[in-house]
C-alpha cells in the first residue's frame, strides 16, 4: 500500500533522524513516512550558518567551472558521475565531494541547506566542494520550473550566480513563480535576460534537468534530499554531525590517497569508487522501518479532547487546519472512532505551518469556539474547517462561526486580536519538544506516527497499547491513570544547549538597559547568514521591546576580509555618538553586505556626521581591534566558532541558551521565554 506524507515547518534536524521526500515508496528515519511529501516552506525558515577559518563564499574567480567560465573537466567515470556541467561550489580539485540530490519544492531540501552551510564554513572550499543535481519530485509542481530556471542561470552566469538564485528559491519556497525567476535571475548576474526568459519559455534547460534525474535514477536516489559524499551515501536531511562524521573520515582517506600518488584531479573518482554502494530501490526495501517503538512523554495538557477521558489509548496529534495531509487522515481518524469507541480518545494539538497563512486564524476560530461551547464546540469547528478547507478567509471563517451557533463578534475579535496565540505557540513548543516537526504528526500512547496514514497503521500500534493498558488494570492502575502509567519511563525533551560567556556592560545593544535577560549576539557584518537572520532580529526586538537587551558581540570570520575593518568602523560609531549612531552604521553595513571598503565607510561615516578626524585616525591605527578581539575571544572560550551565534540568559545566571545559525524567531521565542521565566 503506497504510504502518505507530512507537511514539515522545517525546524533544524533533530539528532539521527532521516528527513527526506521519497518518490518511490519506504523510507528510513523517524521523521519521514514514503510517498508523496508535499510541502510550501515559508520564506523566514531558510537559515544559514558560517564558522570561522573556512571559506563559506566562493566567488567566480575560484568556481567559475562549466558553461561559462573555467576549463571543461569530467569525472563522469565515477560511480556517481559529475561534471563541469554541474553547478559546483568549492574547489575543483578538493578531496571531499559532497554530490546533493535536491529540490526546491522540499521542505526537507530547506531545513538541510542551513547543515550545508555549516559543512561549507567548516570545511572550506579548498578542502570540500558540493555538485548540485536536480531531483524535482512529481509531487511538487513548481520544483521543475525552479530546477529549469537555475540551470538557466548557471548556463548563462555561471557558478556564482548559480548559487545566489539558489539560496533565493530556497528563502521563498513557497513563490517559486516565473516572475521571481526572472527577478532573482537578474539579481543574481544574469545579464542577458532576453535570452533568459526566451530560455524558461523553449524550456531550453530541462534536458539537463532530465540528465540529473537520471542520474539520481542510476544510484538509486528516489527521494530528497540525498548525498553522495565521496560515494557514500546520506539519505535525507541529517544534522551536520552525521556530516562531519563522514567528512573527516573522507577527508583522511583521500589526502592518504594524494599523498601516494594519486593525482588531485583524480581523486574524487577513485575514492567513490570505493566507497559507493548502490542503494536498494524504493520498493525493494522490506518492512516499515519508522521507529515507532520508543515512548515519549508527551503531555495531554489542557488540550481539546475527543472521546473517554480514561480511554486506554491517547492519540495526540499535531494538525494545521489547512495542510492537505491532515485533511486526508481524517477518515483514517474516524475509522479508528468508529472500531475502538471508548478505549480510544484523541488529543488535538495546533502546529500551524508558517506557510499556510489560514491556518492560525482557522486555530483561533476553533479556539474560541472552545471558549464558547468546550470540547463539543472545538470538535464541531474542527469539522466544519476540514469539510471546507479550500475556503478558509475571514469571511468564510466568520459563516462557519454563524452556522456553527457561536458569537461571531467574539470570533472576529479572537481572529483580529490573536487572543488564543499564547495557547497555539504552546502546543507548537511542545511539538518542538518532541520533534513533531511536521503535520500530521501522531503519538499513540506516546508512540510516534508521521503522516496521513491509513488506518491499519494505527491499529497495529493501538491493538498492542490495549494490551498493556488492560494489564496495568489489571494489576490495579485507576483508568484516569493509564496514560500516565503507560509513558513514565518515556522519553522527554532534550535540555537546550548552553554555553558560558563573559557579559559586557560597554557594547553597542537595543531594549532595556536593566533587562534581566540579555540576548548576546556574536555576528559578522560580510557573513551573509548573518544578514539574513537581521530581519528576526529585529521581530524579537518588535516583540519583547525592554524585557530583554540585546547586545552586539563582533566575530569578524577570517574568510571575509573586510570584515575585521567593518567591526572597528561600527565600534567608532559608537565611541563617538553612541547607541543611535552604530545602528545606523550597522543598518547599512548589512544592507549593503558586497561592499564594505574603506572608502564606503568613510562616506557612511560623513552621512553619520561623525569626526571625520577621529574616524581616520581610530581605522588607520585599528584603535578598536583589541576591543573586536576581546569579542572573538568570548566568542572561542565559550566554544563557537562561527556567525551567527546567540547566547540568551539571565543576567544573573552562569550560562544561557545558545542559538547557532540564522534560526526563526519561533526558536529565539521558545528560549528567550524560558530565561524570562527563570530570571523571575
Amino acid at each position: 500500500m503506497a504510504k502518505e506524507t507530512k507537511h514539515d515547518r522545517a525546524a533544524p534536524a533533530a539528532e539521527d533522524r532521516t528527513d527526506r521526500h521519497d518518490v518511490g515508496g519506504m523510507n528510513t528515519g523517524v521523521a519521514v513516512i514514503g510517498f508523496l511529501l508535499c510541502f510550501l516552506a515559508g520564506a523566514a525558515l531558510m537559515w544559514g550558518y558560517e564558522k570561522k577559518n573556512h571559506g563559506a563564499e566562493i566567488g567566480a574567480d575560484q568556481t567559475s567551472t562549466g558553461q561559462v567560465a573555467g576549463a571543461a573537466w569530467d569525472d563522469s567515470d565515477a560511480p556517481v558521475a559529475v561534471s563541469s556541467k554541474d553547478p559546483m561550489w568549492g574547489n575543483r580539485d578538493a578531496p571531499v565531494t559532497v554530490v546533493i540530490f535536491s529540490d526546491y519544492q522540499c521542505p526537507y531540501c530547506s531545513k538541510v541547506e542551513a547543515t550545508l552551510g555549516q559543512v561549507k564554513s567548516t570545511y572550506g572550499a579548498d578542502k570540500v566542494r558540493m555538485i548540485w543535481k536536480s531531483q524535482p519530485l512529481p509531487m511538487h509542481p513548481n520544483a521543475k520550473p525552479a530546477s529549469e530556471a537555475s540551470q538557466g542561470v548557471f548556463a548563462l552566469a555561471g557558478n556564482e550566480a548559480f548559487w545566489k538564485f539558489h539560496d533565493e528559491a530556497f528563502k521563498n519556497q513557497g513563490a517559486l513563480t516565473q516572475d521571481n525567476f526572472e527577478k532573482w535571475a537578474q539579481a543574481a548576474g544574469v545579464k542577458d535576460m532576453a535570452k533568459y526568459k526566451a530560455g524558461l519559455a523553449a524550456h531550453t534547460w530541462a534536458p539537463k534537468v532530465d540528465a540529473d534525474m537520471a542520474d539520481a535514477r542510476k544510484v538509486n536516489v528516489s527521494g530528497t534530499p540525498a548525498f553522495y559524499i565521496n560515494g557514500v551515501f546520506i539519505n535525507g536531511a541529517q544534522p551536520f554531525e552525521k556530516f562531519k562524521q563522514v567528512i573527516d573520515a573522507e577527508l583522511g582517506k583521500a589526502q592518504a590517497k594524494i599523498g601516494s600518488g594519486t593525482k588531485k584531479d583524480r581523486a574524487y573518482i577513485e575514492m567513490t569508487k570505493e566507497n559507493f554502494k548502490a542503494q536498494p530501490k524504493a520498493e525493494e526495501e522490506e518492512g516499515d522501518k519508522e521507529d515507532t517503538k520508543t515512548v515519549w512523554k508527551v503531555p495531554v495538557g489542557s488540550s481539546p479532547v475527543l472521546g473517554n477521558p480514561n480511554a486506554l489509548v491517547t492519540i495526540i496529534e499535531f494538525s494545521d487546519f489547512q495542510c492537505p495531509y491532515c485533511q486526508k487522515v481524517e477518515p483514517s481518524l474516524q475509522g479508528i472512532r468508529s472500531k475502538y469507541g471508548d478505549k480510544v480518545r484523541l488529543v488535538w494539538k495546533n502546529e500551524p505551518l508558517p506557510f499556510h497563512p489560514r491556518a492560525e486564524p482557522a486555530a483561533e476560530l476553533t479556539s474560541e469556539a472552545r471558549a464558547q461551547k468546550k470540547d463539543a464546540g472545538f470538535w464541531a469547528a474542527h469539522d466544519k474547517l476540514f469539510e471546507n478547507q479550500k475556503a478558509l478567509a475571514d469571511e468564510d471563517l466568520w459563516k462557519y462561526a454563524g452556522e456553527l451557533g457561536l458569537n461571531v463578534d467574539k470570533v472576529k475579535s479572537a481572529m483580529k486580536e490573536h487572543t488564543y496565540k499564547k495557547d497555539i505557540d504552546a502546543d507548537m513548543d511542545v511539538g518542538e519538544d518532541f520533534q513533531a516537526n511536521g503535520t500530521p504528526h501522531f503519538f499513540v500512547n506516546g508512540r510516534r506516527l508521521v503522516g496521513a496514514q491509513p488506518q491499519e497503521r494505527f491499529e497495529k500500534i493501538i491493538d498492542e497499547e490495549i494490551a498493556k493498558a488492560q494489564a496495568l488494570l489489571a494489576k490495579g492502575t485507576k483508568p484516569s491513570e493509564i496514560y500516565d502509567a503507560l509513558i513514565k519511563d518515556g522519553k522527554g525533551p532534550g535540555e537546550p544547549e548552553k554555553k558560558t560567556v563573559a557579559l559586557s556592560n560597554t557594547s553597542p545593544f537595543k531594549g532595556g538597559a536593566n533587562a534581566k535577560v540579555v540576548i548576546n549576539e556574536f555576528s559578522d557584518y560580510q557573513c551573509p547568514f548573518c544578514g539574513r537572520v537581521e530581519d528576526t532580529v529585529k521581530e524579537v526586538i518588535k516583540t519583547y521591546g525592554d524585557k530583554v537587551k540585546f547586545v552586539w558581540r563582533d566575530e569578524p570570520l577570517s574568510m571575509h576580509p573586510d570584515a575585521p575593518l567593518a567591526a572597528e568602523a561600527a565600534r567608532e560609531a559608537y565611541k563617538q555618538k553612541g547607541n543611535d549612531a552604530f545602528w545606523k552604521m550597522h543598518d547599512k553595513m548589512f544592507a549593503n553586505q558586497k561592499d564594505l571598503k574603506r572608502e564606503t565607510l568613510d562616506g557612511y561615516a560623513k552621512e553619520l556626521g561623525l569626526d571625520m578626524t577621529k574616524w581616520a585616525a581610530a581605522l588607520d591605527n585599528h584603535v578598536h581591534k583589541a576591543g573586536v578581539d576581546a569579542d572573538m575571544k568570548v566568542a572561542t572560550d565559550a566554544g563557537m566558532s562561527g556567525a551567527p551565534a546567540f547566547v540568551i540568559q539571565g543576567v544573573s545566571a552562569k550560562d544561557g541558551y545558545f542559538v547557532s545559525g540564522a534560526q526563526p524567531f519561533a526558536k529565539f521565542r521558545k528560549l528567550i521565554d524560558k530565561a524570562l521565566a527563570e530570571a523571575k
